[in-house]
C-alpha cells in the first residue's frame, strides 16, 4: 500500500510501513530529532520530532504514515516546544559545549543551533554524575547522557550484547552497564561495537581520539543539522 500525506502544505508520498519521519526525510523535509536513527527500532523518547497530525500531537518517528493525513511540522508553537525540550536537556545534564570534545560533532548542539536556542532559559541542575573511564578504550561521561536509548538499542539490535540499559526514573534515571561491577571494563563491550559509535552527544567517547578533527572543521561547523540529517538518512533509506 502506498499513499500521500500533506506536511506543511506539501504533498508527500509514502511507502507501506513508513513512519511520518521516514516519509518526510525521503521527501527532503527535516523534522528535528535526537533518539531517531534509521535502521533502529523507533523509540519516541526525546519528543523533539513531535508533529501535529489531524489536530493531534504525536511523535513522527513512531507514528505511521496513513493516506490523507494532514501534518503540521514547522509551526511557531511546535518550534517553541522543541526549543524548550532542548533547553531542558542542556540544563538536566552538564552540557558545556566549549569544553566538550564532541563540540561541532554533537547532534544536541546541532539541534540547538537549528532551533535558534540562544540561552538555557532554565536554571542548571549541576547534577553530580561520575565518569566511567575504567575501560582501556572507551569512556562514559554520564553528565552528557540524554537517555536517547540509542546505545541500548545498538547493543541489543546490532551487536547482540545487551551491554547498556536505562535504569531508574526521573532525576534518578541513569545509563547502566551489564557487568557484575557495573563498570565498563568488566563488560564485553568492544571498541568496534555499534553502540559505542551511535551516541548523539559526548556521553560515549573513544579514548585517545580527541580533537583529531580540529574545531572549525567538524560536521556541524559549516552545515546545519537539517542538511546533514537529510543527506545521511536519505542515503541510508535508499
Amino acid at each position: 500500500m502506498t499513499g500521500t500525506i500533506t506536511i506543511d502544505g506539501q504533498i508527500v508520498p509514502f511507502q507501506a510501513g513508513q513512519t511520518i519521519i521516514e516519509a518526510a526525510t525521503a521527501a527532503g523535509i527535516y523534522i528535528p530529532h535526537l533518539c531517531h536513527k534509521p535502521g533502529y527500532t523507533p523509540h519516541g523518547s526525546c519528543k523533539l520530532c513531535t508533529v501535529n497530525v489531524n489536530g493531534r500531537n504525536c511523535s513522527a518517528c513512531t507514528f505511521p504514515a496513513v493516506d490523507g493525513q494532514t501534518v503540521i511540522n514547522n509551526s511557531a508553537e511546535l518550534q517553541q516546544d522543541r526549543r524548550r525540550i532542548t533547553q531542558m536537556l542542556f540544563v538536566e545534564g552538564n552540557h558545556l559545549c566549549p569544553s566538550c570534545e564532541k563540540t561541532g560533532n554533537c547532534q544536541l548542539q546541532g539541534v540547538a543551533y537549528y532551533l535558534n536556542m540562544t540561552d538555557n532559559h532554565f536554571p542548571h541542575f549541576f547534577a553530580h554524575r561520575e565518569m566511567d573511564a575504567s575501560h582501556p578504550n572507551i569512556l562514559i561521561d554520564h553528565n552528557r547522557c540524554i537517555f536517547c536509548n540509542l546505545c541500548v538499542r545498538a547493543s541489543k539490535e546490532k551487536d547482540g550484547k545487551n551491554v547498556f540499559a536505562i535504569a531508574g526514573r526521573g532525576i534518578n534515571k541513569r545509563l547502566v552497564v551489564n557487568s557484575v561491577s557495573g563498570l565498563l571494563k568488566d563488560s564485553d563491550v568492544s571498541i568496534d561495537d555499534s553502540a559505542v559509535h551511535v551516541c548523539p552527544t559526548g556521553a560515549l567517547l573513544i579514548k585517545r581520539t580527541g580533537y583529531q578533527v580540529p574545531i572549525g572543521q567538524r560536521i556541524y561547523d559549516h552545515r546545519q543539522i537539517s542538511e546533514v540529517a537529510l543527506f545521511a538518512e536519505g542515503s541510508h533509506e535508499q
